[in-house]
């Protein structure tokens, strides 16, 4: 076995031997010897500074407004929240004072008819001793309670009182729903924009004051006077006044606008405010004097002549007729009304002759629309009319001289 394993190796190598080899020749490629530059590196130790943004480096404007956006934006809320409150408060009082009105109506009334009953059953009987007289003096003493409670009715004027608070509530509630949208769409707040906020708030605390005593508003004034809840227009930076919308056409028109709306209507307002300012005054005055002039001829009833009587029970009956087309008619709240309204085209003509235009001028143009109970094309058509016959005064105007 060992010899045939030697004899195997040996034909292996040798037939190995014999088989050709194919040789591959490869070109060599020429060196290239680049020389690099070798830059000199410097041990140093890299470390991360982290940027520190230092407020004294940013400019004034951007540095106060980082600083006074989230104060400002709570100021006005808390400025909000105390709309909110006063919303709440002038509702209540305004029906406090409505139920004023109606009670004390309806108490003097019961009053003075009762003592004008009593005062006419001792007119009849004359000769009734003490009975009688209790009812003189019951009767007498009604009537004086009628007229001092008619007195201070006609000094306060409950429901002008009422109407003052409803009017309150409604532009409360108007400022609430303006500040609500404000913050909804702007996230920055300026200090400007707090200030004028907190002017209008006081604006209507002074237009419509809660209390009494101090603060109440002249009922019977001199002369008609529109109210006033806004704050004086004071201009704005222009940057920040001025909206879209607005173009020459249309500043024209609102202008032409507002000085038929003082031409008209609020030259109307005015003469049926000062007709409702006197009315008011003759039933305020009438009421107290008929009661007391009924209270003072109960005293001489039951003499000889029937006539104390008579005037004390016709006075009376007089006074509740008065009293009821003063106050149940609500006389006052009429002269609110249109003391409002007369304010109504005071804010308006101001505004629409103000050069500052913070809202869009389409909006705005359909708010005044609305508010004048017109239709744009109404609008419009008004402001032409009245153009052209401005054009046409002064064409004639020109002639003649």
């Amino acid at each position: 076995m060992a010899s045939l394993q030697v004899s195997r190796l040996v034909l292996s190598s040798s037939s190995s031997s014999s088989i050709p080899k194919a040789a591959v020749s490869i070109p060599k490629l020429p060196k290239f010897n680049v020389m690099v530059p070798k830059i000199p590196i410097k041990k140093q130790t890299l470390s991360v500074k982290e940027q520190s943004f230092e407020l004294e480096s940013l400019p004034l404007p951007l540095k106060q407004r980082r600083d006074s956006d989230p104060i400002q934006r709570a100021r006005l809320v808390a400025v909000l929240e105390e709309v909110m409150d006063r919303i709440e408060m002038h509702k209540n009082i305004g029906e406090q004072r409505n139920n004023w009105n109606s009670l004390l109506l309806s108490s003097v009334n019961m009053i003075t008819l009762s003592a004008a009953l009593m005062a006419g059953i001792a007119s009849v009987n004359v000769h009734g001793g003490d009975s009688i007289t209790a009812v003189k003096i019951a009767s007498t003493v009604l009537l004086t309670s009628a007229t001092s409670i008619g007195a201070l009715m006609s000094k306060i004027q409950p429901s002008q009182l009422a109407e003052e608070q409803r009017n309150a509530t409604r532009l409360f509630k108007k400022l609430r729903i303006e500040l609500e949208s404000f913050l909804r769409e702007n996230e920055e707040v300026n200090e400007e924009d707090v200030k004028e906020a907190i002017q209008r708030v006081l604006a209507l605390d002074k237009a419509y004051p809660l209390p009494l005593i101090g603060t109440m508003l002249e009922k019977f004034p001199g002369e008609f006077k529109p109210a006033t809840w806004w704050p004086e227009n004071k201009q704005r930076n222009p940057k920040t006044g001025l909206a879209k919308g607005w173009s020459q056409e249309l500043e024209m028109e609102m202008r032409e606008v507002a000085r038929v709306v003082k031409c008209r209507d609020a030259e109307e307002y005015e003469k049926l405010g000062n007709v409702m300012l006197k009315l008011n005054r003759f039933l305020a005055i009438s009421g107290p004097v008929l009661t007391g002039i009924s209270a003072v001829s109960s005293v001489f009833t039951g003499q000889d002549s029937g006539l104390a009587g008579i005037v004390a029970m016709t006075c009376a009956s007089l006074a509740a007729i008065v009293n009821t087309l003063g106050h149940g008619g609500q006389v006052g709240m009429v002269f609110e009304m249109y003391r409002n309204s007369g304010g109504f085209f005071s804010l308006l003509e101001e505004t629409m002759k103000s050069t500052e235009k913070r809202e869009n001028g389409q909006v705005f143009e359909t708010k005044v629309a609305l508010k004048l109970g017109r239709s744009l094309s109404e609008l419009r058509d008004l402001a032409k009319r009245s153009n052209l016959s401005q054009v046409k005064a002064n064409e004639f105007a020109s002639k003649l001289f």
